[in-house]
């Protein structure tokens, strides 16, 4: 019989990008995630709940509640939870300022790590030309997008049954395509000056999808990812190394199946790694 995995400490978690309320949302993994981390900061970096997809058509399986219930356990007992909304829940930017159960709403923050960097923390839609002044042509996109995700729970389903891992088809199509690789360079160089203007080390923020970690012109760009293509999360490490987690990946390592190899490790960018950047 397997050991049971240990449970992983760190001193900061970052996730965003949860969609709870669409069917595209893997919540299964998250609480995996969830279950199986500790931390002493945990960010929820925007659109946590999707807002736009319930006031069309409520789907709330009770995964999601679970999710929900989770996060507000964690703040009950004393981890700094802290709620920074997207554009899909951007309701919630009415209470900023406010705490529920412990969970505090703020419209951006600034993180301190370990090794003394000062972090942004915003979801990044203000930075996307798209949702800031073209909402309608947003909102067409997201009709088109939560097609493509259906497409990729269908196709995941007949992996599984197949016995082959998660892979995400709408991530891999997504990079495939020239003008969304153009957009995210423009969306990370955006966010990367806003960093620069605010006199910060770095910026994490979510809303695109795509998890990353780099170094754009001595701004550190920290990207947490999603919860309905990737499953990835931003942690930080009691040194104040900052990693981006693939939990599928982790999950499909503690139980090996069929499937193409993993991609490759986890990039890491800490303090010495980022001054020979």
């Amino acid at each position: 019989m397997d050991a049971v995995p240990a449970v992983k400490r760190y001193r900061s978690i970052w996730i965003s990008d949860v969609h709870l309320g669409t069917r595209g949302c893997q919540a299964e993994l998250l609480l995996d995630f969830l279950k199986h981390t500790e931390s002493d900061h945990l960010f929820l970096v925007g659109d946590i709940v999707d807002g736009w997809r319930l006031k069309k058509t409520w789907y709330w399986p009770q995964a999601h509640n679970d999710v929900v219930q989770k996060i507000m356990r964690r703040a009950r007992k004393g981890v700094e939870v802290y709620y920074i909304p997207g554009n899909h829940d951007e309701a919630a930017r009415d209470y900023v300022g406010l705490q529920f159960g412990g969970v505090h709403v703020v419209d951006e923050w600034i993180h301190t790590t370990a090794d003394g960097r000062r972090l942004l923390i915003t979801h990044g839609d203000r930075f996307d030309a798209v949702v800031r002044y073209a909402k309608w042509l947003a909102l067409l996109g997201d009709h088109a997008y939560v097609a493509l995700l259906q497409v990729n729970t269908l196709f995941n389903w007949a992996r599984r049954k197949l016995g082959f891992r998660y892979w995400s088809l709408s991530a891999y199509l997504k990079h495939k395509a020239k003008t969304a690789v153009e957009f995210i360079g423009k969306y990370e160089e955006a966010l990367g000056e806003e960093a620069r203007r605010r006199k910060v080390d770095g910026v994490v923020c979510g809303h695109i999808h795509t998890a990353e970690m780099r170094d754009i012109e001595g701004i550190l760009y920290c990207n947490d990812g999603d919860w309905v293509e990737s499953c990835t999360a931003l942690v930080e490490h009691d040194s104040g190394l900052l990693e981006i987690i693939h939990w599928a990946e982790v999950m499909a390592q503690r139980t090996p199946v069929h499937g193409p190899s993993p991609a490759k490790s986890p990039a890491k960018i800490g303090a010495k790694e980022r001054e020979a950047a």
